[in-house]
């Protein structure tokens, strides 16, 4: 066999172990996972995650999945627990320990400090004999026949069925604290997926200046502001503000290639009376939506009736809406 098929062959067989670890935690979803979550759902405390070595990694990612849907939780290494962060578990606090053994040192030096102050413990364990399963109060078992790796030794599978537990927990909890679209913008105001879900068109119009034409204005003076104004429109209006039409750029480009005399007409002989328009309250990324039905590059703020400005498809780009 060359070493490409024998690529291929390893991959695949990767993601078939790992997927049926993945369906085999099915039969998990037991009693103790709703005791698990029900008791997270009614603390007034938060979620202590705690591991070591890649299960530390595991409960780094589960602490911060917690987090950004709603569930207040820390990171606490179980290496460092035993030398003095234990500081950090107050007595309203829950502790979730992460060992695929359940049997390595630091976690049978960490548990019955655990107990001494109080808190309940759940265990995530692949062996259900386990030191840490006899001890916890309740048991998410996230069983592992074998890793995915050809020697057995690498957290693999093992890693992989404590990452869709702790999804498993954080999205139960989601639901049952009624976490909506408009909370997951407040935890992510800085990241592109907040964006979209509080982002409003009239948080982008006003980094622009508005570009303007009168009815009456030369070909000439209407290039000038396009130019100017570099949105690659400008907007045809009334005295009241009133929106009348947009000429674009490319309107420009094809009266050109068509061979039409431009010396004689005015804007509102070359304008596009139907402009897309969108409301200053609506979110950027309906603006989004309609650029890309339409196939254009600009669309028209307006509030009411009245002219506001513009936005362009680069302002949807930079705020990493695309």
């Amino acid at each position: 066999m060359d070493y490409k098929n024998q690529i291929l062959k390893i991959a695949r067989q990767t993601i078939k172990i790992e997927a049926e670890v993945i369906q085999n935690l099915l039969d998990s979803i037991d009693d103790d996972f709703i005791n698990t979550v029900d008791l997270i759902f009614k603390s007034k405390g938060k979620v202590v995650v705690t591991g070591i070595g890649k299960s530390a990694i595991i409960a780094q990612k589960i602490t911060s999945t917690l987090n950004s849907t709603g569930t207040p939780s820390i990171f606490m290494h179980a290496a460092d627990a035993i030398h003095g962060d234990l500081g950090m578990i107050q007595s309203e606090d829950l502790v979730l320990c992460i060992s695929k053994s359940g049997e390595t040192p630091e976690i049978k030096v960490l548990v019955p400090m655990l107990k001494t102050l109080g808190t309940s413990l759940i265990g995530m364990v692949s062996n259900k004999a386990s030191y840490l399963s006899q001890q916890a109060d309740f048991v998410l078992h996230t069983p592992v026949a074998k890793e995915a790796d050809p020697n057995n030794l690498a957290p693999t599978a093992s890693t992989t069925a404590q990452m869709v537990m702790g999804d498993c927990i954080a999205t139960a909890l989601l639901q049952l604290k009624g976490f909506s679209p408009k909370d997951f913008a407040q935890y992510h105001p800085g990241g592109s997926l907040g964006k979209r879900l509080y982002l409003r068109v009239g948080d982008l119009y006003i980094l622009h200046d508005r570009p303007y034409s009168e009815k009456t204005d030369s070909i000439q003076k209407t290039i000038l502001e396009i130019t100017s104004k570099r949105l690659g429109a400008t907007v045809v209006s009334d005295p009241s503000n009133k929106v009348l039409g947009i000429i674009t750029d490319g309107d420009l480009r094809r009266m050109l290639e068509k061979g039409t005399d431009l010396s004689n007409l005015s804007a509102e002989g070359i304008m596009n009376p139907n402009p897309k328009t969108i409301q200053k309250n609506e979110m950027a990324v309906k603006a989004l939506e309609i650029m890309r039905a339409n196939s254009i590059s600009q669309i028209v703020v307006v509030d009411g009736d009245e002219y506001l400005g513009m936005v362009h498809l680069h302002d949807l780009l930079r705020e990493g809406i695309i």
